[in-house]
């Protein structure tokens, strides 16, 4: 009865999170009129959409830009994952906050921040003479400034799925007469290939989804998205609901597309540890080799963080950017004025931190909760499930912001979140779901399937199992993916500026306000305060997780 009742909350939750968003975009693709509460001209506006000329070369670009992204940030992501997993590296814990800053720096901050440092005239030209302009405003630009960003999903798969399997496998191959490499290939990375095709598929749908560096990099290099294009049919006079309803549609298709090819190559071949039980500083020593790794590790998180964090932290101090760097240009000012406009600074910091802790927690637990139905349980109806908890990857958060609206914005409700923090909690929620579930579902499935039962047949019911032995062992993927959304909830940009109502301000919708009016300098410096309260936060949990593990 209980799992019953477990089963309908947690069905009803994804349907209001998920389900009923996204049956109001598609109604509203369907019916041009739908928004005026008319189902009149069905299917009308398909045909002129498919005809625009202007969609093929949106397509090829998304396609190509987010392929471009999953394979590099594999590339990065991977070998940093498995350094991280299945070694003792020097202050680990390091490493894993660093790769965590991408997170709380908002994509079109990121852009920004490599404009002023890459473009003619930029710092780097400043300070060396070295023009990367070109290679900045071009595709392959796009593709490197969007990695940098989006690559830690792949490090921190890779590494929590290593950390929770150990290397027991990998060790009894060595034992028995295996060279490192045969035990890594024939061992190691099946173990971690669900996890690795979990990362690269939400960097693929991170990717398609992206609106803020191709809107801050494509106008200068010839690349359009899907995501500008939405953007533009909803921003445009007229404003095209049905148009931009269509378009999101089509990424939906090509996210459940880049979901089944991840099924197909490791959905069926599922590696499990021993024992299903974390190890503890069981990484291998790297001797030797331990300062080339640890260069890497450094030269890659100064590449990815160091470079735009400075970036973003000297315009804060810059009077003018026509002034240059120059000791006589640092000031002040826009730090001071953060604190001078009647506290809407420290209100919208307050907000946004509130808002991505309350979609943290909220996505942590259905997650788990959706993972355990689907792997451990395996309900009827798993396969629908688990596509429904990817499908808001595939959604731009404005196409979801439009669909709450449509949804909430409805005379027949009671009760409504519209016009209220609320709906900002339900856009955070809806758009970050799909990290705890991959990653939980990634955890779950090294675990095995012999541990709930064997809880079972000792007279644990299905949710003691579920409380004291699925949720320790997967707690760690789990707290990752928390981290994550609560990262990304408090910069979110689409959703916020859509759906804030009258007096609520966000961190993102203050920095963006500040750049339409040409306060570049204060941007930025709420941008870096922002960017220090958030790894406060991070840091504070940690230390209190390791202080209760401790105990």
């Amino acid at each position: 009865m209980k799992q019953k009742l477990i089963t309908l909350t947690t069905v009803a939750l994804l349907a209001i999170l998920v389900a009923l968003p996204l049956l109001f975009i598609i109604l509203q693709a369907i019916f041009p009129q739908f928004s005026a509460d008319s189902l009149s001209g069905a299917f009308t506006g398909i045909a002129p959409q498919f005809q625009d000329p202007q969609l093929p070369a949106m397509l090829g670009g998304t396609l190509w830009i987010a392929a471009g992204v999953a394979l590099l940030s594999a590339l990065i992501g991977l070998p940093l994952g498995v350094m991280r997993g299945l070694f003792n590296l020097p202050v680990p814990r390091l490493w894993d906050l660093i790769f965590l800053i991408p997170f709380l720096t908002p994509p079109y901050i990121a852009a920004l921040s490599w404009m002023l440092v890459l473009q003619t005239n930029g710092y780097l030209d400043q300070l060396t003479g070295i023009d990367l302009n070109d290679l900045l405003f071009s595709r392959s630009g796009i593709v490197l400034v969007m990695t940098l960003n989006i690559f830690p999903v792949v490090y921190f798969a890779v590494s929590r799925s290593l950390l929770a399997s150990g290397q027991r496998l990998a060790l009894v191959a060595r034992v028995h007469g295996a060279t490192a490499w045969r035990a890594f290939w024939h061992i190691t990375l099946p173990m971690v290939a669900p996890a690795l095709a979990a990362g690269m598929l939400l960097a693929f749908t991170l990717a398609i989804e992206e609106y803020g560096v191709p809107a801050a990099l494509g106008s200068r290099s010839g690349v359009v998205m899907m995501t500008v294009g939405i953007e533009k049919k909803l921003a445009d006079w007229p404003i095209d609901l049905p148009g931009a309803s269509l378009l999101s549609m089509v990424l939906i298709v090509i996210a459940l597309t880049g979901w089944w090819l991840q099924r197909r190559l490791v959905g069926d071949k599922e590696v499990t540890s021993v024992t299903g039980k974390p190890t503890e500083n069981m990484g291998a020593t790297l001797g030797i080799a331990a300062v080339p790794v640890v260069m890497v590790m450094a030269l890659t998180g100064f590449v990815a963080v160091g470079l735009p964090g400075l970036s973003m932290a000297v315009t804060g101090v810059m009077s003018t950017l026509s002034d240059g760097l120059a000791w006589n240009n640092v000031t002040p000012q826009h730090y001071l004025a953060l604190f001078s406009q009647q506290g809407d600074a420290l209100s919208a910091l307050g907000t946004s931190l509130s808002l991505a802790l309350g979609a943290s927690l909220i996505t942590g637990l259905l997650g788990l909760l959706i993972s355990w139905l689907v792997v451990v349980r395996q309900i009827k109806g798993r396969s629908v499930l688990d596509a429904l908890s990817l499908l808001p990857a595939a959604l731009p958060g404005i196409v979801v912001g439009v669909g709450l609206i449509l949804l909430w914005n409805r005379t027949f409700w009671p009760v409504s979140p519209y016009n209220t923090w609320a709906i900002l909690l339900l856009s955070y929620c809806c758009l970050l779901m799909p990290w705890p579930v991959r990653y939980i579902t990634s955890a779950l499935r090294q675990l095995g399937g012999n541990l709930e039962p064997a809880a079972r047949v000792h007279g644990a019911s299905a949710l003691q199992a579920l409380r004291f032995i699925v949720m320790p062992l997967v707690f760690p993927a789990m707290l990752a993916a928390m981290l994550m959304v609560f990262a990304i909830a408090s910069r979110e940009l689409v959703t916020s500026l859509l759906l804030s109502p009258a007096g609520t301000q966000t961190v993102a919708v203050f920095i963006w306000r500040q750049f339409e009016q040409g306060s570049v300098g204060q941007g930025m410096a709420m941008a870096t305060l922002t960017l220090l309260a958030g790894l406060l936060l991070m840091l504070t949990a940690l230390a209190i997780m390791q202080r209760k593990g401790r105990g």
